[in-house]
């Protein structure tokens, strides 16, 4: 994937792995601040080359929501809210959790996929393409991948009671997916991933960690919100079809 910079204002690029996994034609416009006529004019132009754009106006910007509603047929398919949290490390490990790099396929994480609010549900033409999938197939990819690590939480009796992925660029560690047994929700499990892998970050020398949810979950923005997470950034994501 090679990203290309519109001026200043819009990075756009081609979504190789959605295009393979939707089959439609995918690419992905990031809005970083108000866009002047010219590059609007060149991205719309570069819109009717794909099937399937997503368009992420970076904190919401009025003006660009506005040229996006005014001018496109596009709709808002969610409100992504992204959270940072500088590590403050726990002097140990918490017990009952090991990281993995580059882990082996376990069945039991990929059972346990459950995002009741993904965007790729909520459209109805990503839902009839499978969009119900598309995380768990994400987690799938991650596994044996050098760049991907899991946090795992089991029982004394070894049942898998949650996991954590995430990777690392820079001094940021970036959390990508994390779950939890059904049968244990509210129990510390998912606070407990959260420490292990502020503990590992931190042995890499990491002084950051970040991670994005949806607006609707609810859930989510309470439990980031309860793990010490501050809220640095609400980015409007829309989706536009051109079929």
């Amino acid at each position: 994937m090679k990203d290309e910079v519109i001026e200043s204002a819009v990075t756009f690029h081609d979504l190789q792995w959605d295009t393979d996994f939707f089959s439609v034609t995918c690419a992905k416009a990031i809005l970083h601040k108000p866009v002047t006529r010219l590059e609007w004019d060149c991205l719309r132009e570069r819109f009717g080359n794909y099937q399937f754009i997503s368009i992420e106006n970076r904190n919401s910007e009025p003006i660009n929501a506005q040229l996006i509603g005014r001018e496109t047929t596009a709709f808002l398919a969610d409100v992504n809210i992204q959270f940072k949290k500088k590590i403050d490390a726990p002097s140990t490990m918490p017990e009952g959790i090991k990281i993995y790099q580059a882990m082996e396929r376990d069945e039991r994480i990929v059972d346990m996929a459950d995002f009741p609010f993904s965007k790729f549900t909520e459209d109805p033409k990503l839902a009839r393409r499978d969009g119900a999938e598309v995380y768990r197939q994400w987690l799938i990819n991650a596994f044996g991948k050098a760049d991907k690590f899991y946090a795992v939480a089991k029982g004394s009796d070894g049942q898998l009671n949650g996991y954590l992925l995430h990777s690392y660029l820079d001094k940021t560690c970036t959390v990508e997916l994390i779950g939890v047994s059904s049968k244990l929700a509210k129990g510390g499990i998912g606070s407990s991933l959260m420490k292990a892998v502020e503990y590992a970050a931190s042995q890499r020398g990491c002084d950051e960690l970040k991670v994005g949810t949806q607006l609707r979950n609810m859930g989510a923005i309470n439990f980031y919100q309860k793990c010490g997470c501050k809220q640095v950034g609400c980015h409007q994501v829309y989706h536009l079809w051109n079929l």
